[in-house]
């Protein structure tokens, strides 16, 4: 039996990048598949996102409305099966529960108590805090008899981030008393997921002399076995001094190409061995856990692959596919289990899904109404009509025959415009229920004209480039094009948010200089043909961006290449500014491949600010 687990970064691009839902989901050969950070909501369950042949899914989504958090998070188990009735597969879970609190209900509207539950004790935690801490979208706990799977998606919590830091202990502490009150009744607990959370040196990149002092860094040692807890890291036990194991690089910075990462995704055990009998050499690893290692194939970076810095698609760190690697996990001698029914969880049962049965009552009830509604508004639509047709006419000025190029077509309830011209649609009812002969003709006639208008609007002269920028090149006065345009600046064009700058001290003199190159060709082309004329224009165009855009992007210290350019997106007094940094991978300092950790503000305004 396989079980993995995997941070998606997002459900509907990763079924993008596969095909379909089922392409993904077999790509694992796994029995049961959890994904972590799904980032759906309820109202955009479909069918093609959360059901797949062969496979039970059970899902839950964030439900607060707290800004910046709706469409956030979520997590999904998918479960392959034969059967969803009847069966006796271990994979099929016999019930299962969104959220770990209690407090949430199932598509039925009934709570959850087939998985053994104790209330909670924690009498400072309110009925209203557990819905908040659930209403994330979180967890997601399957019972498949032999074990409880729990499939969570830990809260991440910035050091500055007092109000988060909070919620993450809530949601842990919460989550370790169910833990300990399905250990005490003897069960067996596996927990998959990305748990936000690298708990030894080893499992970072960049761990410095104080990196285990963390508070929640301790918290999760704390449950391990070594340390006197009831869990095994699963990976560790499995791989214990492997190193560079890391599930998880930042999202922008291409550090997957020097493997600069940590190892936040996991798999915990606890619980008895399935064997009957109990010494110090059964446990639930050694006796079920047959591996457990890291999916590298689905890592974003491919070796061979062109360096960050060297390719245009990943300059700006944007990477087909999750930024976090599957864990997967073998289990062995895992006995079937008694026949039961999908649970009640399972989004088969879900209404956004299957949707809901109509009755015939309803459907004759819409039918009518709909009748009703055209025979008492025909009047009005016939009057509606000729005031358009008139309105038409009258901006016009034109014979209705005629039948020109056109700027823009429309058709307003039988009424054709097109070009400025109106034809008129006959609005006499045919008794027969089909269209006379003559209104079809007359509807031949109009598509006919609208047609050739298109086409004489397609066939209008290409427009030049410089037609595409709002701003461009002036520098002297003279009766070409250019003469009333303005000077396109490096603001123009510049990457980022407008009306930010960046200015090299020699960026001045180079632009005057090609302001003369340009107004000397200008004269030259009021003597060429005009097919000529606009060729120059097009490569003056191009100089100037050039020009402008070498001297506008610095050159990083390290490696002497042009930089990339950011904006901040952490709140603060610099949101929204934009900056220059190296464009090459973050990776070790000590490689000088890597990143050289080049920063320049690019405005002395963002500058000051900081």
């Amino acid at each position: 039996m396989k079980i993995v687990t995997y941070n998606v970064n997002g459900l509907r691009p990763r079924i993008s990048q596969f095909g379909s839902l089922r392409k993904l989901l077999d790509s694992f050969d796994a029995d049961i598949i959890c994904f972590q950070e799904t980032k759906l909501s309820r109202q955009e369950f479909r069918a093609d996102l959360v059901q797949a042949e062969g496979y039970e899914s059970f899902i839950s989504c964030t439900r607060t409305t707290e800004k910046g958090r709706t469409g956030y998070s979520g997590v999904a188990t998918f479960c392959r099966v034969n059967s969803v009735f009847s069966s006796d597969e271990v994979s099929l879970p016999v019930s299962a529960e969104e959220g770990f609190t209690g407090v949430l209900k199932d598509f039925s509207g009934s709570g959850y108590r087939n998985i053994e539950y104790s209330p909670l004790t924690a009498e400072d935690v309110s009925a209203d805090e557990l819905l908040k801490i659930d209403g994330e979208g979180r967890c997601i706990i399957t019972d498949h008899e032999h074990f409880v799977l729990f499939n969570i998606y830990g809260p991440r919590a910035v050091a500055d981030d007092t109000q988060r830091i909070q919620f993450k202990h809530d949601f842990y502490n919460i989550l370790q008393k169910r833990w300990e009150s399905l250990l005490d009744q003897g069960r067996r607990i596996f927990v998959v997921g990305d748990l936000n959370i690298a708990p030894y040196a080893i499992d970072r990149c960049d761990a410095g002399p104080d990196f285990e002092k963390n508070e929640f860094r301790t918290w999760f040692r704390s449950l391990l076995v070594e340390n006197g807890g009831g869990f095994f890291d699963v990976f560790r036990e499995k791989h214990p001094q492997r190193r560079e194991a890391y599930t998880c690089w930042s999202t922008n910075s291409g550090a997957e190409e020097f493997n600069f990462g940590s190892r936040i995704d996991h798999i915990l055990g606890a619980g008895p061995c399935l064997h009957k009998e109990e010494n110090q050499e059964h446990s639930l690893i050694t006796c079920h856990v047959k591996e457990c290692d890291i999916l590298e194939q689905f890592k974003r970076w491919k070796p061979g692959s062109t360096p960050r810095h060297k390719e245009q698609k990943t300059r700006n760190g944007k990477m087909e596919g999750s930024d976090h690697a599957p864990v997967y996990m073998s289990l062995v001698d895992i006995p079937n289990i008694q026949k039961h029914n999908t649970p009640s969880l399972s989004t088969r049962y879900c209404p956004q899904v299957y949707g809901c049965q109509q009755t015939l009552v309803s459907m004759f009830a819409r039918r009518q109404s709909a009748e009703d509604s055209n025979l008492s508004g025909g009047s009005s639509s016939i009057s509606d009509d000729n005031d358009v047709f008139e309105k038409c006419s009258q901006l016009n000025k034109r014979p209705l025959h005629s039948c020109s190029s056109a700027s823009s077509d429309f058709i307003h309830q039988g009424v054709l415009c097109t070009s400025g011209v109106c034809y008129k649609e006959s609005f006499k009812e045919p008794s027969s229920g089909s269209q006379t002969s003559s209104t079809i003709g007359h509807t031949k006639s109009s598509v006919v004209c609208k047609k050739k208008a298109r086409k004489s609007q397609s066939s209008q002269a290409q427009l030049s480039l410089k037609s595409f920028f709002q701003k461009t090149v002036g520098g002297c006065s003279d009766s070409s094009s250019f003469s009333s345009d303005k000077e396109l600046t490096q603001e123009d064009i510049s990457i980022g948010e407008p009306n930010e700058t960046f200015t090299e001290g020699s960026e001045h003199d180079d632009v005057k200089e090609l302001q003369a190159k340009q107004c000397a060709l200008v004269h030259e082309d009021m003597s060429q043909p005009a097919e000529k004329k606009k060729n120059n224009a097009a490569l003056v165009e191009w100089q100037r961006i050039q020009q402008l855009m070498q001297t506008s992007i610095p050159l990083c210290k390290g490696h002497k290449e042009p930089c990339v350019s950011r904006i901040v997106k952490k709140p603060g007094p610099t949101l929204g500014q934009r900056f220059y940094a190296c464009a090459r991978a973050e990776g070790p300092a000590s490689n000088p491949e890597a990143n050289c950790g080049f920063f320049k503000w690019a405005t002395a305004k963002s500058k000051n600010k900081r």
